[in-house]
């Protein structure tokens, strides 16, 4: 951080109308650029990412505790359906002279719209955990971006005051002066 202030300071220094330096070295500025943002996005973004995440993999528990009771309640219908099917096999005993192949077309129909329902409702589970799960991902996403942004810009706008601001444009002006000068 002190060498950023120092190349600022420098600004200053500089003599009027003698020679202009760009600063070339990248392994002095890039690295702390990239640190101080680094590190504003980890200071500022940590905690509510860590609140999101936390509030988002509630509802995603409570998505499948709801999926399970409804899974449940298709398991008790199987089950339901398992004892009309031996009911219904009881009849066709019965039944068996006069419509056996009825009874056998009502048992299969039973069991089918049983399992369909079951897969529905499976399906449905999926698809609920897989949407929440994408939307929670998308949400964060945003929120860290967002955050992020406004951390950055509050930086920036503490760090940069009118004077400091003024000296930068002229220092560029004057760099892009004097590569202009040696590229001719």
């Amino acid at each position: 951080m002190k060498n950023v202030t120092d190349s600022f300071v420098s600004l200053g220094h500089w003599p009027s109308a003698g020679s202009l330096r760009f600063n070339t070295d990248i392994l002095a500025t890039n690295p702390i650029n990239l640190s101080v943002v680094l590190g504003v996005l980890i200071f500022f973004g940590k905690g509510v990412l860590s609140d999101l995440l936390d509030n988002r993999k509630q509802r995603i528990l409570n998505t499948i505790r709801n999926s399970e009771e409804l899974r449940g309640g298709a398991v008790e219908q199987l089950e339901k359906a398992r004892a009309h099917l031996q009911k219904a096999e009881m009849e066709a005993d019965q039944f068996r002279v006069n419509g056996y192949s009825e009874i056998e077309r009502e048992k299969l129909n039973l069991i089918n719209s049983t399992y369909k329902t079951f897969e529905q409702l499976e399906n449905y589970k999926n698809e609920t955990i897989n949407f929440e799960q994408q939307r929670a991902i998308n949400q964060v996403q945003q929120r860290v971006f967002q955050q992020a942004l406004q951390g950055a810009l509050g930086t920036l706008k503490s760090c940069l005051n009118n004077e400091l601001h003024l000296r930068t444009i002229s220092a560029n002006i004057g760099m892009f002066g004097a590569m202009k000068e040696i590229t001719d």
